[in-house]
């Protein structure tokens, strides 16, 4: 196994995992989460050790009380498990997991893993105007593992613009992935959700991965699957939806990655690549801030 990510192992992993029907094994897993009675209990206890879940934190702490292993897998916590870091122009983390990258959109190009990047346009699904608001901004790429927390939440309070279903490949996003395999993020099936917030344009873009056999939001419901061949589009400025900073925008089904895109002029703190994050805590400051009032 390479020492380092991104090594002549793990790209041999990544051509072998180009080979493999990444949507047919995702469909199928769909359906053995779903499935009732007590046999998903011994998975369920195998996993928690296996990943290490503390279930103190659950709003259900009882294994066996879930119907589903992705009942289990989707789990909400308590209500004082995540604090949410104070201020309404504080950019809360989205989820738990891990730092993958943050840093500056530079013009269309995002830093994916060392030495390489990729392009903002086509990771929002291919329209320039979706990718305009976001140049001179930053991004946080932030990964969850299969034993984290998996529901998303809103970093600042937002109305939601619209939504896009980018259809694509379903890669691995671990980290020899990242490291590997070029244009990662723009490759793999997302969903991109766009905001209006009081500091400029906000875009949560949720990326599917192999296992991922799910993604979810909550004003949509299931976005993936079905497969679509084509880039889905769906506005909602007849009727907007609101959500308050901290509440839940989204869900995933196995670990997959969240790249948050924030406006211009947002200062990030001081978050490594690696760091591990918790959803509530502080990423760093919002945009320019609202206007004077009229």
């Amino acid at each position: 196994m390479s020492a380092t990510p991104g090594g002549p192992w793990d790209r041999l992993r990544a051509a072998a995992l180009a080979c493999v029907p990444q949507h047919a094994i995702s469909r199928l897993l769909f359906r053995l989460t779903r499935i009732r009675g007590r046999g998903k209990d011994p998975v369920v206890r195998w996993f928690i050790r296996r990943f290490g879940v503390d279930m103190s934190e659950a709003a259900e702490p009882d294994p066996a009380a879930y119907a589903t292993f992705n009942d289990f897998f989707t789990r909400a916590l308590r209500p004082d498990a995540r604090p949410l870091a104070e201020g309404a122009a504080t950019l809360a983390c989205p989820v738990d997991g891990r730092v993958s990258r943050i840093g500056a959109v530079d013009d269309d190009r995002i830093i994916q893993a060392k030495g390489m990047d990729y392009s903002l346009t086509a990771l929002l699904g291919g329209d320039p105007a979706d990718a305009a608001g976001f140049r001179g901004g930053g991004y946080a790429t932030l990964y969850l593992a299969p034993g984290d927390y998996h529901r998303i939440h809103m970093p600042l309070a937002g109305r939601l613009s619209h939504m896009v279903h980018v259809p694509g490949r379903l890669y691995s996003v671990a980290p020899w992935t990242v490291a590997t395999i070029d244009g990662l993020f723009a490759r793999n099936e997302r969903v991109c959700a766009f905001f209006e917030t009081d500091y400029g344009p906000l875009g949560l873009v949720l990326v599917g991965a192999i296992n991922v056999a799910a993604i979810e939001t909550t004003w949509a419901g299931l976005v993936t699957p079905p497969r679509r061949g084509h880039v889905g589009r769906w506005y909602y400025g007849n009727s907007p939806v609101c959500l308050e900073r901290g509440v839940e925008m989204g869900r995933f089904n196995m670990g997959s990655t969240v790249i948050v895109l924030a406006p211009p002029e947002t200062r990030w703190d001081d978050c490594p690549a690696g760091a591990p994050v918790r959803m509530g805590a502080r990423l760093g400051t919002a945009g320019p801030g609202p206007g004077p009032a009229a």
